[in-house]
């Protein structure tokens, strides 16, 4: 298959063109904003018609949750009418996509893992605008399937786990939310699960992913600093209201993952092997 993947250069995008090569039958065209726009339409039907492309899948994504609060004209330009085009641009030629959407279509108020039929009620504009860009390709694409992630992490790109890291090795103390709870995702295996999918065979619908386990942001730091080796900074548990944000987080974002183990056989990682794994590659001094 001729597959686009856009966002290449986001921590997702980058773990999927690390495992790329193990999929030779299939021709990958990574594409950033330097290759495609895909928020002008004419580009991205150009683009999927000139180079015959079968699958999309949809990593790009205005993910900068705060800025997204005064910046809703571009956050919904690429998480909204961006997928739309994609989508329709993919339905034309018969195609599938798959679209990285989020735990923040939900408010955090549940206290029982999300199933993928809760209903959203997103309280952010980034969590506002990603829900339309679900139901934007969910009516464009017929065989789009849809995978809600959570606190992704990487050695790529700026994220939580990296921020801990170079944190922990600046300052001797750290003051972390212990009153918001989920789930990490480590791109790699989130990146290994679209492959397997796209392998396994399109089987629209809405899916959650995550590691398996649940945890609280300060307890995630305590295990980042352990693992990379950090004893020199105290960690302290705070309330969300002790370090505000323009941007409502979820207090309880554990995702339900039954749905995409059941359909495609997945063995999920726990999320302490991953961070291990990840924490490995970063080559930690």
């Amino acid at each position: 298959m001729n597959i686009l993947i856009t966002g290449c250069n986001g921590q997702l995008g980058s773990e999927l063109r690390l495992l790329e090569p193990t999929y030779t039958e299939h021709s990958f065209f990574n594409t950033d904003i330097e290759e495609l726009d895909i928020t002008n339409q004419m580009a991205v039907d150009a683009f999927v018609a000139k180079n015959h492309i079968e699958g999309i899948v949809n990593c790009a994504a205005f993910t900068a949750v705060d800025k997204a609060e005064n910046s809703k004209e571009i956050c919904t330009a690429l998480n909204t009418v961006a997928p739309a085009y994609l989508a329709s641009a993919i339905e034309r030629r018969g195609g599938w996509m798959i679209h990285i959407s989020t735990d923040y279509v939900f408010d955090g108020t549940a206290h029982i893992p999300y199933q993928e039929d809760a209903t959203p009620s997103p309280d952010s504009v980034y969590g506002s605008t990603k829900l339309a860009g679900e139901l934007a390709v969910s009516k464009f694409c017929q065989r789009s399937l849809i995978i809600r992630t959570a606190w992704l992490y990487s050695p790529f790109g700026n994220n939580f786990v990296k921020t801990m890291i170079r944190l922990g090795k600046e300052r001797s103390e750290l003051g972390v939310v212990f009153d918001q709870i989920g789930t990490p995702t480590y791109a790699h295996d989130l990146a290994g699960a679209i492959l397997h999918i796209v392998e396994a065979g399109i089987k629209p619908g809405v899916y959650h992913y995550s590691n398996e386990g649940v945890i609280s942001w300060y307890d995630f730091t305590k295990a980042i600093h352990r693992v990379a080796g950090i004893d020199s900074c105290k960690v302290t548990p705070i309330h969300t209201t002790d370090y505000p944000t323009p941007a409502h987080r979820p207090p309880y974002s554990v995702l339900d993952k039954s749905k995409i183990k059941e359909v495609y056989g997945m063995d999920i990682p726990y999320w302490e092997e991953s961070l291990a794994d990840c924490i490995g590659r970063l080559n930690i001094e």
